[in-house]
């Protein structure tokens, strides 16, 4: 039964028995404390703990996860696996603990011509919480051998979250795979020939002070209880299909079959290639599924776990001995094996792909470049004596300098024998740290986050945000906050402040947009210019001001008013990012999504997912599609809605952002031709913009492109200059605007024939250089012809170089000889090439040591081969004797 299938018989149960089932969540995790979706429950968190209503007190899901703590793990044992997915079924204050085991008891061994999964009774075993008796007599009232019900502690057998909430006793269902695999006893005696497949928490308490799996408080009965519940869809996979392991199921053995052929090895002919082979089918479908979702590598949280990933199946195959690019064969492969449960794959497919084809390409130069490092930093800790170590400066130097991740170089050096200091690396990377923050911190000029988070434990209520509708407000001050003092009753100016209001017309930098600006005055005198605002933790709109005149106390009553014209210009530009937005989306494709943006006063900066660089056309296209939307002046419209209803819209919205049960859509035009989910300022009519011109598009990252564009006023700026430059060249050339471009291309063509003649010029006068200086070596007394000559201008380095090289050939190898040439560029900068024979070198005589002295004579530097090398400098008028010392240094051999 293939994966899909059993995850589809497992809703379809559910399903049939009232529970609604949900979709998969993302893989980006709402918890900002957790990088991915770890457990199948996440989701349903709120739900749980009574924060928010469910949409039905019954629900079953099949939920992507990610778990990346253990990923050096992966490969060494068939358990271990950074993606998997967690069959669930879910009961919010419905039904409870019998209806739990019956469902799981009566799905697990209906037969599979029935819609179950055939599991045999007799090889079914449960464990149960010490004090509950009531689940075991459940579970012998399914008609489970009491034999085969066993007793654990809390340890094993209790679940909370964690912290205060909710709680109870769990019960998990194992699976016998027989004497194969270890001895008799159930789950207590071994869990490897017992593998866990299902666990049912029954939470029915309340927690608290909780201090570890065994050290809580329990509080009392809840008044609901719920029931969550997880299978792993993975280990129900291998079981059923009659496979050894998790990395022999359809999903997984695929992305296996196409490393063998790549690498021409087979699987299960050597373990230790066998942990490289099972490495690169987990960290490729990983990667497929969190890119999917959204995430791209990057040096920063889930960009740098999937980085990893995506590095450590490229070494991996490196060491199954294929050196090319693995990729383009092994995500197809990976995408065709998971899209039966995930048909989603194909929308995303050619962003995704293109982006992971072009990490693997900066990886393997990166690649290139370090394994050189990195065995000259093996060879020198095997050298330094018995205990061969890799030194932690070495280690830092390739992280920090070459970009070889830490893990790599502790794998690969594992593979020569060789150990790293990583404790002394991590000490340097701590360091390293440890200097950013501090630089961090000093240019944010703030202070402990702690004190903002100890002020709004104070707040009677939320911060009033009267921005949308009100330009200036009156309001009371509720903090002060000052560098160093953190919250105080009352400062004096000059001083630069942080102001907390109960209420607020002043827009706090977020999704984008900066700032606004402005003034508050107090009543009693105190006048502040404000010049930027914050949320440094969520909910608390912090007013970075400079505290001019007066004294600002606590309580004290002001008039707050923004700049208006800089809020016009960033409203203008924050509803020309959405345009913008859109307008690459019709060009390119639904793939092209924000990934970034800043919407400043008459400009804006958009980055977008895309893997190559688009066409100058189409970005035409886009600047011209946004200009004619501006000439149509469509109404930009604000709504609140639901977070599912606003989805259901088509409204966009950024992977990984956190949105709440409500949300605030912007719509541009009556049918909606651009709708996102957005907390910003606009404008209420797109005419109001102006237009605007697209400046530059360019590459940010691996998959990010970045187009930055003047607005408003910034593009009519623009403009202005761009039709005063045309008239300068106009007059120039003597040419109407509309002949520019073809007395330009006429003007260009004369230059390049005028170049080519003068480039023949010099050619003819270095060609007539070649016969004299081979007469002259020819009629030299010295052991070592040496011949050097001053050309002046020579035209190109190409024949230059040409010159050089005829005079050492048509001197032969009969007697060592040196040729130097030296003359200026068109820059006017002095440059000299040395070329020796194979007899001059057995003499020891170096072309690169030749030239680094007479480059440093003209006041610059240079090197190359023995055979030959170049150099310049700054000083032209030591060209002659800086050629004399290079002939004297090469006859004193």
């Amino acid at each position: 039964m293939r994966t899909s299938e059993i995850a589809k018989r497992y809703l379809d149960y559910f399903a049939k028995h009232g529970h609604l089932v949900v979709p998969s969540a993302s893989l980006i995790s709402p918890n900002p404390t957790t990088l991915f979706t770890i457990a199948g429950m996440v989701p349903f968190i709120p739900y749980l703990m009574g924060e928010q209503t469910p949409p039905k007190h019954r629900v079953t899901s099949n939920q992507k996860c990610v778990r990346t703590l253990d990923i050096d793990e992966v490969g060494k044992t068939t358990r271990h696996g950074t993606f998997f997915q967690m069959l669930g079924n879910f009961s919010f204050g419905d039904y409870f603990k019998e209806e739990a085991i019956h469902f799981a008891w009566e799905l697990l061994t209906t037969p599979q011509s029935k819609g179950g999964y055939g599991f045999d009774p007799e090889k079914l075993w449960m464990t149960t919480f010490t004090d509950d008796e009531e689940a075991r007599s459940m579970w012998r009232n399914e008609g489970v051998d009491p034999d085969h019900i066993q007793i654990m502690g809390m340890e094993d057998n209790f679940w909370t979250t964690g912290g205060p909430g909710p709680g109870g006793p769990c019960s998990e269902i194992y699976v016998d795979r027989g004497p194969a695999y270890g001895v008799e006893g159930g789950p207590i005696a071994d869990e490897n020939r017992y593998i866990e497949i299902w666990d049912l928490v029954f939470e029915n308490y309340e927690v608290d002070n909780v201090k570890s799996k065994t050290d809580l408080h329990i509080v009392g009965e809840l008044e609901n209880k719920n029931i969550d519940t997880g299978a792993g869809l993975e280990r129900l996979a291998y079981l059923m299909q009659g496979k050894q392991n998790i990395y022999e199921t359809d999903e997984v053995f695929p992305v296996i079959e196409a490393a063998e052929k790549l690498s021409g090895l087979k699987y299960g002919d050597d373990n230790a290639m066998d942990v490289k082979f099972r490495v690169v089918a987990d960290h490729v479908r990983s990667a497929l599924m969190i890119m999917s979702d959204g995430v791209r590598p990057s040096n920063n949280g889930r960009g740098y776990v999937l980085r990893r990933l995506l590095r450590r199946t490229i070494e991996a195959m490196r060491v199954l001995g294929v050196e090319d690019a693995v990729l383009p064969t092994l995500f197809p492969v990976s995408k065709t094996a998971m899209e039966a449960s995930y048909p989603e794959l194909n929308d995303t497919f050619h962003d995704v792909s293109e982006s992971a084809y072009g990490e693997e390409d900066a990886f393997r130069r990166t690649l290139s470049a370090g394994i050189d490092i990195l065995d000259v930093a093996v060879k020198k800790a095997k050298d330094s004596g018995a205990d061969a170590i890799v030194s932690g400066a070495d280690a830092f130097k390739l992280h920090d300098t070459y970009g070889f991740p830490i893990e790599l170089t502790l794998e690969m050096a594992e593979e020569q024998g060789v150990k790293v200091d990583e404790a002394k690396f991590r000490e340097l990377m701590a360091e390293q740290k440890s200097r950013a923050r501090a630089d961090a911190l000093k240019k944010r000029h703030n202070v402990d986050l702690s004190v903002y988070d100890d002020f709004k434990k104070t707040l009677v209520r939320p911060i009033d945000f009267l921005g949308y509708t009100d330009m200036s407000a009156r309001a009371k001050v509720l903090g002060i906050m000052v560098e160093g003092k953190g919250s105080v009753p009352a400062v004096t100016g000059p001083a630069n402040v942080e102001v907390i209001l109960d209420r607020t017309p002043f827009y706090a930098q977020a999704g984008g947009q900066l700032a606004d600006q402005g003034e508050i005055l107090s009543d009693d005198g105190a006048v502040l210019e404000v010049d930027d605002v914050q949320k440094p933790i969520k909910d608390l709109i912090v007013h970075q001001c400079r505290l001019t005149e007066g004294t600002l106390v606590v309580g004290a009553e002001v008039n707050a008013s923004i700049d208006l014209e800089r809020r016009g210009a960033i409203a203008r530009s924050h509803t020309a990012t959405h345009m913008v937005h859109k307008a690459l989306r019709e060009e390119l494709g639904p793939q092209a999504t924000q990934r970034g943006s800043e919407d400043a006063p008459n400009r804006l900066r958009f980055d977008f997912q895309w893997s190559s660089a688009p066409s100058k056309s189409a970005m035409n296209a886009v600047e011209a599609r946004v200009n004619e939307k501006l000439r149509d002046n469509l109404a930009v419209t604000t709504r609140e809605m639901k977070f599912d209803e606003a989805i259901a819209l088509g409204a966009m919205h950024l992977f990984g952002e956190k949105y709440g049960d409500i949300v605030r859509v912007v719509s541009i035009g009556e049918d909606g031709w651009s709708r996102e989910l957005c907390g910003g300022t606009h404008v209420d009519h797109v005419g109001k913009i102006g237009s605007i011109n697209i400046m530059s598009e360019a590459s940010i990252g691996s998959g990010v492109r970045r187009v930055d564009a003047v607005v408003g006023q910034g593009a009519y700026e623009f403009n202005a200059r761009e039709h005063a430059l045309v008239s300068q060249l106009s007059d120039m050339v003597n040419a109407r605007p509309d002949e520019l471009a073809e007395r330009v291309t006429t003007l260009l063509a004369k230059l390049k024939e005028s170049d080519q003649k003068l480039n023949a010029m010099y050619a003819a006068q270095l060609n007539a250089v070649v016969p004299q200086l081979v007469a002259e070596a020819k009629t030299s007394a010295a052991s070592v012809k040496a011949v050097a000559k001053n050309v002046g201008n020579f035209g190109s380095f190409d024949a230059l170089k040409k010159a050089v090289t005829d005079v050492r050939a048509q001197l032969g190898e009969a007697d060592p000889v040196v040729v130097a040439m030296a003359g200026v560029t068109e820059e006017n900068k002095p440059l000299v090439v040395v070329a020796t024979n194979d007899a001059a070198r057995k003499l020891g005589i170096k072309a690169g040591d030749l030239v680094r002295g007479a480059s440093k004579m003209l006041g610059g530097g240079g090197g190359g081969r023995p055979d030959f090398a170049q150099g310049g400098g700054q000083d032209a008028a030591k060209i002659n004797q800086a050629l004399d010392a290079l002939v004297d240094e090469a006859q004193k051999a």
